[in-house]
């Protein structure tokens, strides 16, 4: 399933569609807001892929982390003459995204099997393969290989929210307040995830480790 994102001719009447070149994320918003489709096209290709690996991250399931992806367009689109500007662009979304996801899964809980929740193997896989060409995060560039493959399978070890965490921090570069304004968490919750995540990846780690050796 591939992810065909809303037009903004679906929310709005037609209008402009000659988004700037080479433009800032505030400049491509002044132009959304002018109903510059280009704009709004710029900005989906923008950040749709650090999107889709966070939702997958909340939701465990590709497909249902594309629904979520094309929700919270959708809902900036609607909402986007709102946004006040008290945080940037990427915050304000991812946290829209955050919320959609959070919804989803409560959603889905009630009729899915914990079995194919955020655990399943194929989707950490696939969200963490880096398929997209966006920069690899710090985590990535210091190791390759077996190394990240071992890494992949200790990271579906954590639970639900330090993995998020650890994700954002450590394989996308977010910064703290990055994090929590994404996720809506306090410093002190972010900064205890973080840790417990880090400590129980470690833990992991070792016992691949030896269990490599062993074999």
């Amino acid at each position: 399933m591939s992810i065909v994102t809303a037009s903004p001719d679906r929310v709005w009447p037609a209008g402009r569609r000659s988004a700037p070149a080479e433009s800032t994320d505030d400049d491509l918003v002044a132009a959304l807001r002018r109903r510059d489709e280009n704009a709004y096209l710029e900005l989906v290709r923008r950040h749709t892929p650090l999107m889709l690996r966070v939702a997958r991250s909340i939701v465990g399931n590709a497909e249902a982390a594309e629904d979520v992806v094309q929700d919270t367009w959708v809902a900036v689109l609607r909402s986007v003459d709102g946004f006040a500007g008290r945080s940037t662009f990427k915050t304000w979304l991812m946290r829209i995204l955050a919320n959609t996801a959070r919804s989803r899964r409560l959603r889905e809980a009630r009729t899915v099997c914990w079995s194919t929740q955020p655990g399943d193997a194929a989707v950490w896989d696939g969200m963490l393969a880096r398929r997209s060409p966006q920069p690899a995060g710090p985590l990535e560039h210091a190791i390759s290989g077996e190394a990240w493959e071992m890494i992949r399978t200790a990271l579906r070890g954590l639970p639900d929210r330090q993995r998020v965490v650890v994700v954002l921090r450590d394989v996308e570069g977010s910064t703290s307040e990055e994090v929590r304004a994404m996720l809506g968490v306090s410093a002190g919750n972010q900064r205890v995830l973080l840790h417990r995540g880090r400590a129980r990846l470690r833990e992991l780690l070792a016992a691949h480790a030896v269990d490599a050796v062993g074999a």
